[in-house]
Parts: structure tokens; C-alpha cells; sequence
């Protein structure tokens, strides 16, 4: 299922093109609102559990482990 989240800061993610290609930067402006699968997990930081989530792109790229705190749901 597709969700349209927004994004609360600028920031740039490692893009996963294809598991055999290198990672691409991907530069995200703070508003800019996307439509992505989201697959939540919950990592261990030295501050303690943090949720993260990894977000599929319609067009078949993605972005692991990504903080919640840096966007929202629209939808």
C-alpha cells in the first residue's frame, strides 16, 4: 500500500537504484511530499531504540533505515 508522506527537513539519503549498483545520493528538500511503501523496524542507536523505516519508491528505487522523526504521513 502506497502512502504520501512530507518530509520536515532537507536532507539527503542514500538511494538504493538496484542491489548490483552503487548508492546514489538523493537530495530531499524539507516539503516535498512523495508516494512510498513504508516497511517500520526499530534499530538500536547509543541513545537507545529509535524508529526508522524503509520507504520503496513507485518507481522501484528506495531508502533504508530512514527516521521517522524527518517525515510524516499526509494521508
Amino acid at each position: 500500500m502506497y502512502h504520501t508522506i512530507e518530509f520536515h527537513a532537507d536532507l539527503t539519503a542514500d538511494l538504493e537504484v538496484s542491489p548490483k549498483q552503487p548508492l546514489e545520493q538523493l537530495r530531499i528538500r524539507k516539503g516535498t511530499r512523495l508516494s512510498v511503501q513504508v516497511k517500520p523496524s526499530v534499530i538500536e542507536s547509543s541513545d537507545g531504540p529509535v524508529e526508522v523505516a524503509d520507504l520503496f519508491f513507485e518507481d522501484g528505487t528506495s531508502v533504508r533505515l530512514l527516521p521517522f522523526d524527518v517525515f510524516s504521513f499526509v494521508d
